[in-house]
């Protein structure tokens, strides 16, 4: 007797191999549902995540930045200052606008 993949004998109706299939095709949807549940992280600490980048990058961004047009003009240290402060108020503008979206959308997500 000759077994299919799932192990059920070939001998079985065309009807009963279709309930069969529809059975475990049903199963392996349900796991990959609650695979991809597992995936999607909180919005919160994603939220909490990018406010914190920008919060440090920005004025690294903006502090390397102006120590690099520094060395180069001799401007010491003026550039740094003034573009280390602008990455500051940069930073806290994206907090801001990341504030005033609605929970659990951000970018990359469906609108």
């Amino acid at each position: 007797m000759v077994e299919d993949e799932s192990g059920q004998s070939s001998r079985l109706s065309p009807d009963e191999r279709l309930e069969s299939l529809d059975r475990r095709l049903g199963k392996a949807q349900q796991e990959e549902a609650r695979k991809a549940a597992k995936v999607q992280g909180d919005p919160n600490m994603r939220a909490g995540q990018q406010v914190l980048s920008h919060l440090v990058g920005a004025p690294l961004g903006g502090g390397l930045l102006g120590w690099v047009l520094d060395r180069w003009l001799h401007t010491a240290p003026w550039l740094l200052l003034v573009l280390m402060f602008g990455g500051f108020a940069v930073g806290i503008m994206n907090v801001l606008r990341i504030s005033k979206t609605p929970g659990g959308r951000g970018p990359g997500e469906g609108r």
